[in-house]
């Protein structure tokens, strides 16, 4: 008799149709109640004590001068000029406007981030690496078997690095300022200033921000009175 009465409640249960409206309106709650907290609440949470704490990483780390937004602290830029400090190679690209489906060198490409990914037997990379060590060398009036930093003739994996290494930068210390006629007591000040020392004192090495450095010559000196 047990048994019977069992088989006819699961029987009864199993029998009651399917209440779609009920069914469908505590799905519409779940998603209005899901988009609310995810989509609206936490997110202008987040927003509001980043922009309260740490408002200036929050909106990109950029760096004004004269009212206007040249740069951000943390993405680099490329300098030609023999006055001011070089940052590593980048091996971004961006689309070839004369070739369809082809690329052409385009250094610090904020919209195309990527590395070379050649490797270290890559005979294009060897090449590459060995003129700029090269040119690198010639630039900053140095011996042919003279030590050159590898941050100095390699690119970074983002191709974007802000930074160069302190070794980078003190190597071309010496023709920043000859070029400029300042003497090196004048600029090694802005260089320690610029100078950003491992991450929770354990992370990564001492690090020169090339932006930073570059627009702290040009307060010291505008560009226009270096000799170049």
């Amino acid at each position: 008799m047990t048994t019977t009465n069992l088989t006819l409640s699961n029987t009864a249960v199993n029998a009651q149709p399917v209440r779609w409206p009920l069914l469908l309106g505590s799905s519409l709650r779940a998603a209005v109640l899901v988009m609310l907290v995810g989509g609206i609440a936490y997110p202008l949470l987040v927003t509001g004590i980043a922009q309260t704490v740490l408002p200036q990483a929050a909106n990109g780390s950029l760096i004004e001068r004269n009212g206007q937004v040249i740069g951000s602290a943390l993405i680099g830029q490329s300098f030609a000029g023999a006055g001011y400090f070089h940052s590593r190679p980048s091996a971004t690209t961006a689309p070839d406007p004369d070739k369809e489906g082809s690329s052409i060198d385009a250094p610090y490409n904020a919209g195309l981030s990527a590395a070379s990914n050649q490797g270290a037997t890559h005979q294009g990379l060897m090449d590459s690496v060995s003129e700029r060590v090269a040119q690198y060398r010639t630039d900053n009036r140095l011996g042919t078997s003279a030590l050159v930093p590898v941050d100095a003739v390699t690119a970074s994996a983002s191709g974007l690095d802000p930074h160069i290494s302190l070794a980078n930068a003190q190597l071309q210390l010496p023709r920043v300022a000859q070029t400029r006629g300042l003497p090196l007591e004048q600029v090694q000040p802005l260089l320690q200033q610029a100078t950003q020392q491992r991450t929770l004192g354990v992370l990564g090495e001492p690090r020169v921000n090339v932006l930073q450095l570059n627009l702290a010559l040009d307060a010291l000196q505008p560009a226009a009175k270096a000799k170049e």
